[in-house]
């Protein structure tokens, strides 16, 4: 699936190349792997549909996860009187991680654990920290991106950055004690 739109940025002009960003992204999002599959699935669609009133100069990436936080903003409205299902899949990068046999087993196993370190306190930040460390830390999204994606401020873009990055510090200091 492509999105075609002529931008002003080199690359983003099919779209597809965000897949594993929005997929990420909705993972933080929804805590569900087959959740962020629908989610971006439904991003996607939404885009497709719509692409026809994106402006020439738009930034597609900033684009695509607006549309995605919004469809997951809607579908948490919708089932706040549905019961919610628990998903549990192994995690695949341990396979990944296995297939490298470049490194040692010891070294394997120490990147592991803080890879899961790293991950647990990110899954215990409150929502609002998870994502805006997502969208900066593994997107790399600017500062005004991220304010375009949330629709808040820059200032408060900012500020809340560094309560997340403080508090995903104390977490993780909290794991080593």
């Amino acid at each position: 699936m492509f999105l075609s739109h002529n931008s002003s940025n080199q690359g983003d002009v099919a779209g597809i190349q965000h897949f594993g960003g929005l997929y990420g992204y909705a993972l933080t999002l929804s805590r569900s792997r087959t959740e962020a599959e629908d989610l971006v699935q439904e991003t996607y669609v939404r885009a497709i549909r719509a692409i026809g009133r994106l402006h020439p100069d738009s930034n597609v990436k900033v684009w695509l996860f607006t549309i995605l936080r919004n469809v997951w903003f809607n579908e948490v409205r919708r089932r706040r009187t549905r019961p919610q299902l628990v998903e549990s899949d192994p995690d695949a990068s341990t396979v990944n991680l296995i297939a490298e046999t470049s490194q040692d087993p010891y070294e394997l196993y120490a990147i592991k654990t803080e890879h899961e370190h790293v991950r647990e306190a990110i899954r215990n930040l409150p929502a609002d920290f998870r994502e805006i460390i997502l969208l900066r830390g593994y997107e790399n999204l600017s500062y005004q991106e991220i304010a375009s994606v949330l629709d808040c401020p820059v200032g408060t873009v900012m500020s809340r950055l560094g309560r997340a990055r403080a508090k995903l510090r104390a977490l993780l200091c909290e794991s080593v004690q």
